[in-house]
């Protein structure tokens, strides 16, 4: 079950991000391809962010998609019980992010994701240039694409990132494809 929605505490971090470094709009959406009008939407909670997007804002701040989430959740505390671990759905592609350690004093943070039948999220090479990444598959299957690499993932499979590239996870089958990402910033 998901929790509350984010969507409010997201927009105010995103604008908080974007004036703590000193830039305008037409900064954030020179540095991270987005425009300025959908940034001013998001910020103004008019429409909520695809994880796509998020990635390419992310980029942008050198944040991963976690540590931006879980600053948006405020979150401090060394125990996260099931329950307070923060939950977000994509909007576009349906897919849900389970924020399963805290990423706020440490390097390492571990998400988890469920990826709907069909679903498809992609994230540009800027999202990834200051992380290092495993995906670790718990149940499903993945297609994960990086740069021009095609690898089909299965249970159990754990698959190491290299370079930054632009990629892509993609659920081709018609069951539920649930995943833990361990990110590593350096």
């Amino acid at each position: 079950m998901l929790q509350q929605d984010p969507s409010k505490d997201i927009a105010l971090r995103i604008k908080y991000e974007r004036e703590s470094r000193g830039w305008s709009l037409a900064e954030l959406a020179k540095r991270s391809d987005v425009s300025k009008a959908m940034i001013s939407k998001i910020e103004r909670q008019e429409t909520s962010p695809t994880a796509a997007l998020l990635g390419r804002l992310c980029g942008a701040f050198q944040l991963s998609l976690s540590t931006l989430l879980a600053r948006a959740e405020q979150q401090q505390q060394r125990l996260l019980r099931q329950h307070q671990q923060a939950v977000w759905q994509d909007p576009q592609s349906g897919y849900i992010r389970t924020q399963v350690s805290l990423a706020m004093n440490s390097p390492l943070e571990l998400t988890k994701i469920a990826l709907p039948p069909g679903a498809e999220v992609a994230f540009p090479a800027a999202s990834v240039v200051f992380l290092r990444q495993v995906i670790w598959i718990l149940q499903g299957c993945l297609t994960f694409v990086e740069g021009e690499e095609l690898h089909h993932l299965h249970p159990g499979d754990s698959f190491t990132l290299g370079e930054p590239s632009g990629h892509v996870f993609r659920n081709d089958s018609q069951r539920p494809c649930e995943y833990l990402v361990a990110v590593v910033r350096q």
